[in-house]
């Protein structure tokens, strides 16, 4: 009797201990077996979320799960976090709320690739930048599971900036009167808008990731630079809308889209160049994109002075009248956006206009500056501009970047299948 009483009470203690947590890892021949990662699709687009699965743990065993990847410069990054796994022994990444202390705090399947962290280094002002896809077309993801007492998990994941068959060219304004990187869809695409874009006050060619995925999307899309490059202003002074003019037309010609519309999508400073561009050239421009956009044209930098000119002429600092734009208009803006008032400018941008084609806003509230592009990246919520030096705040968390990126993206590819021919 005493001996039934002692195995009632040893298996009333198993028992609590795998609901409330307390059975460690490797306390039971359950959990001395190899826990598997698996994943719905170990190749795929960088901008595709994947669906991760921790199995052939024991009920309540805690785990832990790295992922970590190297950057252009070979520079390595990591995000960590804890979960615990399900009476069956699953974690579903999808669903599974982290134990705190952890790369982020929210159930979230893609928190392991845009909560990444540079190791041994601070953070807050640097943003995960693989080798560019020209170079390199995909970069590795590592997802390692680890507990006590048993060996470690892993699996290797393949993040794709071009999907078979995506074509590129440089182009250089010395040959092309044009500096950038063309990417072409693979021969027989359906036609679909051609995407003109370019950054802002960073300088330099820094949308070329956005571009390739565009393209690997089905859309023909040149990343520019228009200064801080060979044979361009060396700073936001004096740019030439002429310059974009030439830059799109280029993008028609060497895409043979001549069926389809051009968009211009620009991210902040160069949102007003997207919007001056759209304003003045309607035959050729039928549609922009503008992320964390001004709605006005404003001073040049460093130290002021004109920023664009037309015909060789400054562009009056004013706000950017609309009333000629012959396509449809997207503004994206995070609601806490440090750098400027973007979600004003958004929302006065994206106002509808009676006769007008559609204008919309999207405005996401725990975002900032950095609320777009395409999601899954790791990226800072602090800014050193490489052209002033100026440390930039940014605003939002990246949590919040993240969240409007992975809603935010599919609806603007949504609207580039839309623009009308």
């Amino acid at each position: 009797m005493k001996a039934a009483r002692r195995s009632a009470a040893v298996a009333l203690a198993v028992a609590l201990a795998v609901v409330f947590g307390l059975a460690g890892a490797g306390c039971s021949a359950e959990s001395d077996g190899p826990a598997e990662v698996g994943v719905d699709a170990v190749s795929s687009l960088a901008d595709a979320p994947v669906h991760l699965r921790i199995t052939g743990l024991a009920g309540g065993e805690q785990v832990t799960v790295t992922s970590s990847a190297d950057d252009y410069r070979g520079q390595q990054w990591q995000a960590h976090v804890d979960y615990r796994a399900d009476r069956h022994g699953t974690v579903e990444l999808d669903t599974a709320v982290p134990l705190a202390g952890g790369s982020y705090a929210e159930a979230d399947g893609m928190g392991l690739f845009w909560s990444m962290d540079p190791v041994g280094q601070p953070a807050d002002r640097a943003g995960f930048l693989p080798v560019v896809p020209e170079q390199r077309a995909s970069f590795d993801v590592r997802i390692t599971v680890t507990a006590h007492g048993r060996e470690p998990a892993a699996r290797t994941l393949t993040r794709q900036w071009t999907a078979a068959g995506v074509s590129t060219e440089r182009l250089s304004a010395a040959t092309d009167h044009v500096d950038g990187q063309l990417f072409l869809p693979p021969p027989g695409t359906r036609a679909r808008s051609a995407v003109l874009v370019f950054g802002g006050s960073e300088g330099g060619d820094s949308q070329r990731y956005t571009a390739a995925l565009l393209a690997s999307h089905g859309h023909p899309a040149l990343a520019v630079a228009y200064f801080a490059e060979p044979g361009l202003p060396a700073t936001l002074h004096d740019v030439p809308l002429e310059y974009f003019r030439t830059a799109a037309r280029l993008l028609v010609a060497r895409s043979a889209a001549a069926s389809a519309p051009v968009v211009v999508m620009g991210y902040s400073r160069g949102s007003e160049a997207a919007l001056l561009l759209a304003q003045d050239y309607p035959d050729l421009v039928r549609g922009a994109v503008v992320y964390s956009p001004s709605a006005q044209v404003n001073p040049g930098l460093p130290g002021g002075g004109s920023a664009w000119t037309v015909d060789g002429r400054p562009v009056p600092q004013q706000v950017i009248p609309l009333d000629r734009v012959s396509g449809p208009i997207l503004a994206v803006a995070g609601g806490a956006d440090l750098l400027w008032p973007a979600p004003g400018w958004a929302r006065a941008i994206g106002a509808a206009v009676p006769g007008a084609k559609p204008r919309q806003a999207l405005v996401y509230p725990a975002a900032g500056h950095g609320v777009g592009t395409f999601p899954y990246l790791s990226a800072p919520t602090q800014f050193v501009n490489p052209t002033s030096g100026r440390v930039d705040l940014l605003g939002g968390t990246r949590a919040g970047n993240a969240a409007a990126q992975a809603t935010g993206w599919p609806r603007v590819l949504a609207f580039l299948d839309a623009v009308p021919a």
